[in-house]
């Protein structure tokens, strides 16, 4: 074991270094493209409301594995993606006066998506109504998020209130998504505690197992639209490709480190695993070229799975709370990475702060503090949440049967 840790330890150092000579010899390289007019961009926008929104349910199915917790991890999803989406457009309507517009709407959609991602962490640990109120509960922790990071209407940013510039650079959600939802959905598990969840076994059928295949295959296609949502036409391109190139680079290295570490791949680790690329590529992605891009990718994949294998039950364990689904391994560490090779390269490179107009500085003020307020307002809707749940028998326990009809037949006909 101990020669297999050091060679991966030597292949990430390695890996480490291709990042800053990749940096320096790779650049933006930002093709130009001719999208047309405004008609045309609204359509494009339109679009990846459409894409994102799609995206949103495929998570349902990444997390759909437990056999007997299939229909409510679907219907968890719909909830809280529904009460967060309608606080998220109310608050921006009607405390900061902003129109309902395609930029608007992405923007909803992604807070949804963000929850959608943290629900994971304590996900069999509700009753069903709660993950309506958990999405009413989220929608101003994502705007707090917001307020950190870039602003909200008339107000500055919090990081350029502590010296930063206006804006972090984080144009594909690797701090403000992903760090956000894992480090929400922790702190709601904290609070809640529920150290029955230990106890699930599990179980998995080939079948749900296939599900998630499908759904970590398919997000991975759709990623470039989650993380270009918001850029500008000539960036399209090129966000393109340094999300695709993340992308394969964490397909590969999360199949190795299995391979590597385990002999045989799981496939719940590597179909989570595998999209660390993705995660971790939101940051800097405006700021690297593709070739870049790829060895960010490499480093995420690898850390996402050695996470996922050896991180997870020693976090856990000291936690006190499970994290049912391991969205820390994924988004937390991969949104981790993101951040700090974005902080990399906005403090070696003078064209990455050109493009994103954001120092290093911005960027891990921005990291520091979604971290600590979303573990610190996730506790606090977590103690919310444990006080209205009331008694929750064992039996309810990532289950079924308390929420659905159904009409299969007993197993032992």
């Amino acid at each position: 074991m101990q020669m297999r840790l050091k060679a991966i330890a030597s292949f990430l150092a390695v890996a480490v270094m291709g990042v800053f000579a990749l940096v320096l010899f790779s650049g933006s390289a930002f093709a130009d493209a001719d999208i047309g007019n405004g008609e045309t961009l609204e359509g494009f926008k339109f679009v990846k409301n459409v894409m994102i929104w799609f995206m949103l349910m495929l998570v349902a199915f990444l997390m759909i594995f437990i056999k007997k917790y299939e229909w409510s991890v679907a219907l968890a999803v719909l909830l809280s993606a529904a009460g967060s989406f309608i606080v998220y457009m109310g608050m921006h309507e009607f405390l900061f006066n902003d129109v309902w517009n395609q930029d608007l709407m992405l923007m909803g959609v992604i807070c949804a998506i963000t929850l959608v991602i943290a629900i994971g962490c304590f996900l069999g640990t509700l009753k069903m109504w709660q993950y309506l109120l958990v999405g009413f509960l989220f929608a101003p922790v994502f705007v707090v998020f917001e307020l950190i990071m870039f602003g909200v209407g008339n107000i500055d940013s919090v990081v350029s209130m502590l010296g930063g510039a206006a804006e972090a650079a984080d144009h594909g959600g690797s701090i403000l998504v992903h760090m956000g939802a894992a480090y929400f959905g922790l702190g709601v598990a904290i609070a809640i505690r529920e150290k029955r969840a230990f106890k699930e076994p599990m179980y998995t059928t080939t079948h749900s197992v296939s599900f998630v295949w499908l759904a970590a295959m398919l997000l991975w296609v759709l990623w470039p639209a989650f993380v270009t949502a918001l850029l500008e036409a000539d960036q399209f391109a090129m966000g393109m490709a340094v999300c695709y190139m993340g992308g394969i680079g964490s397909v590969i290295s999360a199949w190795l480190v299995c391979t590597i570490v385990q002999k045989k791949v799981n496939p719940l680790i590597y179909t989570y695993a595998m999209l660390a690329g993705p995660v971790a590529i939101g940051a800097p992605l405006i700021m690297i070229g593709p070739w870049a891009a790829i060895v960010i990718g490499i480093i995420a994949g690898a850390v996402s799975a050695l996470s996922f294998i050896f991180l997870h039950p020693l976090l856990c364990k000291k936690l006190g709370a499970l994290d049912v689904m391991g969205v820390h391994n994924l988004h937390g560490v991969a949104g981790w990475v993101g951040a700090i090779s974005s902080i990399i390269i906005l403090a070696v490179s003078a064209d990455a702060v050109a493009l994103t107009e954001s120092t290093a500085v911005t960027n891990l003020l921005a990291a520091v503090l979604v971290f600590a307020v979303g573990l610190a307002l996730g506790a606090l809707v977590g103690f919310i949440l444990k006080l209205t749940r009331g008694s929750y028998p064992d039996e309810n326990m990532f289950s079924d049967d308390i929420d659905f009809i159904k009409s299969e037949a007993p197993a032992n006909e």
